[in-house]
């Protein structure tokens, strides 16, 4: 089987990650940072890997030549090309449709047309109607709208296709027992963490996605700000939009609800969605790892 792996080189430590042709992993793990440590562990989980990827730093050129060396094949790969690799992921089209929405209305107000809100075929009908006669523009903003036509078709085929994956997957089905919490939200909870057993406490989870507020400590000053935001932001993003449905759209009650209730009541609605968002990392993770589903009452 074709292997492609990934090194993510710090100064003590190794990130290994091994990969199938169809991008499915196939091992994880870490190892010194010392060539041969290295190369025994891919021989051991990657052996006959057809390319061998990580990206330049101050140990990258040590690093390259040993593995050479010892018969492995090493790409070294600038550190501005995979930033832009990453940059074209597909969690970006709906980033991308609204900047092309936006492109569309600033346009038109130049020959004095302010559209109305509106999104999808509603504004697809403003856009048209309202378009004025000159040929050149019109030109433009049909080029424009047909970009934005071919962002939304491909963004509705991505996502049907995560939830197909996201119903396929047991534990994805049991997290969406949480009310609020959808296909797409579990999938992207279930990817980040990607295995439930790095976090030895479930209550570490919402630290780890940037849900828990900075502290600063000195002597006898204990100051708790904002929340750190560290993470990754889809699933922080996710969370706190699943936390607003429960809070402000679920029609089936919970204890968990009532808690979110009591605290908009108390701190404001923004911390209180912010603290249920937390506590729904919590209760995913728990979900996950005892087998269980979401109850809504004790």
């Amino acid at each position: 089987m074709s292997t492609y792996v990934g090194l993510d080189v710090s100064q003590k430590e190794t990130e290994i990650c091994v990969v199938d042709v169809e991008g499915r992993r196939i091992w994880r793990g870490k190892c010194r940072t010392e060539p041969n440590s290295i190369a025994v562990a891919l021989r051991e989980h990657a052996g006959g890997a057809v390319r061998i990827g990580m990206e330049t730093g101050p140990l990258s050129i040590w690093l390259w030549r040993e593995l050479r060396a010892l018969g492995l094949k090493v790409d070294c790969i600038h550190a501005r090309r995979v930033a832009a690799a990453l940059s074209l992921q597909v969690n970006k089209t709906d980033a991308n449709r609204t900047t092309l929405s936006n492109q569309i209305r600033g346009l038109l107000k130049t020959f004095g047309v302010v559209l109305a809100p509106g999104k999808g075929g509603t504004f697809d009908k403003m856009v048209l109607s309202r378009c004025p006669e000159d040929a050149l523009v019109r030109s433009a903003i049909e080029a424009l709208l047909c970009a934005w036509r071919v962002a939304g078709e491909r963004q509705r085929a991505l996502d049907a296709q995560l939830i197909r994956i996201a119903r396929a997957s047991e534990v994805c089905h049991r997290m969406t027992s949480v009310p609020g919490v959808g296909a797409i939200t579990a999938l992207t909870f279930a990817t980040t963490i990607d295995d439930p057993k790095r976090f030895g406490r479930s209550t570490d989870v919402g630290a780890y996605l940037g849900l828990t507020p900075r502290r600063y400590q000195s002597g006898e000053v204990d100051i708790a700000g904002r929340i750190s935001k560290s993470g990754d932001r889809a699933a922080r993003s996710l969370l706190f939009e699943a936390a607003n449905t429960l809070l402000t759209r679920a029609k089936k009650d919970s204890d968990l609800r009532q808690w979110g209730l009591t605290l908009m009541i108390r701190i404001g609605a923004k911390k209180a969605k912010v603290a249920v968002a937390r506590k729904l990392a919590v209760i995913l993770h728990c979900i996950w790892t005892d087998g269980t589903a979401f109850e809504g009452a004790r």
